[in-house]
């Protein structure tokens, strides 16, 4: 006995080919979007497809028969569009749902994967079903114009993975969805969960290492920032002024390694803590040997918190050891400039900066702590150009406001 309410499949065929170009339009304006509007701090790849007639036809021929014979149209499933967003690490996941959440209508988040057992492989996936915006169809027209407008509940789907859940995903595919598995397959099964445990390990482990990244990398701004500030408050003679307040920072990882050390050390830098900050720095020195990059690290951080502490002649020690090991770190001779500054020392300081700037020469800081010494060497003019230097690399004029009246004075002129 036949059901004569399922239409034909060369009919379902014809009516999902026709529509074909306009679902690849409506993809392609809301991947442009997700470039546009979507911004991770490392910035996701996409793929992209619309589904196979082949895919599309086994899905319909599930569906119920009153659901399936939509005569006047075209037959919606929730996935005919896809789009998957592949990102770096675990918590750009969340992030780019929730922005994908201010940016369209969801209808549905789904988590694939998340009730899977530890013994079982299968990859996790979030699949988020989205209402397609009315400004991503193309007006039906031209060669759409033969086509009936797709119905309100029409969606797109965007899956967001990990590059290793993506990875993952594709494999599995090849190795058992394409293929039938048997009882005599249980060792295979046991190998594949295996592996898949180990690529989630894989991505835990990342996102752990992101995360000691992102808390060192705030705690060495933090302190660069607290040691120009403090030489500024040196420099204009305020020596009272430390910058070395308490204020509530991460807390560092456990001592154990040497980048624990170096995140503990420059987290007690930060919060004013100066002579545990040198016994640490002094105790990772003790431990490393050899390794010319570490000692560079290590004897530029310890040279900053001596300087803090007015022990300049340690930190210029420090400084001079640190670059005998890295000789093309600008910074540390930046560093050096300002402490020979504070000295009085000009020439030397000069001499430091100039060696700065021939590394690097977009320093705007660099420029202007050279003005400031040209200025107390009375080389007005070279003090001026410097001056003017720093402002074109984006020092703010209120800042240079007080130098540069001076030298305004210095040649008469008027501002």
């Amino acid at each position: 006995m036949t059901n004569n309410n399922i239409p034909s499949k060369a009919k379902i065929r014809e009516t999902y080919e026709s529509y074909t170009d306009y679902f690849t339009k409506i993809m392609e304006n809301i991947i442009s979007i997700l470039h546009q509007k979507i911004i991770l701090q490392s910035q996701p790849t996409y793929k992209n497809r619309v589904k196979s007639f082949s895919s599309y036809y086994k899905k319909v021929l599930r569906l119920k028969p009153e659901d399936a014979a939509e005569a006047d149209g075209i037959v919606c499933l929730t996935d005919m569009i896809g789009i998957r967003m592949i990102c770096a690490f675990l918590e750009d996941i969340n992030i780019a749902l929730e922005q994908i959440k201010n940016i369209f209508e969801v209808k549905e988040v789904e988590v694939k994967g998340a009730e899977k057992k530890f013994s079982e492989f299968g990859y996790e996936s979030i699949h988020v079903l989205i209402k397609i915006p009315d400004d991503c169809k193309p007006p039906l027209e031209g060669p759409f114009a033969n086509l009936k407008p797709l119905p309100e509940s029409a969606v797109c789907e965007i899956q967001i993975r990990t590059i290793l859940q993506d990875a993952w995903a594709e494999v599995e595919h090849e190795l058992i969805y394409k293929s039938e598995f048997n009882p005599f397959d249980i060792p295979l099964r046991r190998k594949l969960a295996s592996l898949n445990a180990s690529l989630t390990l894989a991505d835990i482990t990342f996102q752990e290492i992101r995360d000691y990244q992102t808390k060192l990398q705030r705690e060495i701004e933090d302190r660069r920032q607290s040691f120009y500030s403090m030489a500024d408050n040196l420099l204009d003679e305020h020596p009272e002024s430390k910058a070395t307040e308490n204020i509530s920072r991460v807390t560092p990882f456990v001592q154990g390694t040497i980048d624990d050390l170096l995140l503990q050390a420059i987290h007690e830098h930060n919060l004013g803590h100066l002579e545990e900050a040198v016994e640490t720095y002094t105790k990772i020195l003790n431990a490393v040997n050899d390794d010319k990059n570490i000692i560079a690290v290590i004897r530029k951080h310890r040279g900053m918190a001596y300087f803090s502490m007015n022990k300049f002649e340690d930190a210029l020690n420090d400084f001079e050891v640190s670059l005998q090991y890295d000789p093309k770190a600008y910074r540390t001779y930046y560093y050096k400039g300002i402490v020979y500054s504070i000295q009085k020392k000009y020439d030397l300081a000069i001499q430091n900066y100039n060696r700065s700037l021939e590394i690097n020469p977009y320093q705007a800081h660099t420029h202007f702590r050279r003005a400031m010494a040209y200025f107390e060497m009375q080389e007005y003019e070279k003090s001026m150009n410097d001056l003017n230097s720093a402002i074109n690399l984006g020092m703010k004029p209120e800042d240079c406001k007080v130098l540069q009246e001076k030298l305004v004075k210095k040649f008469g002129m008027s501002m």
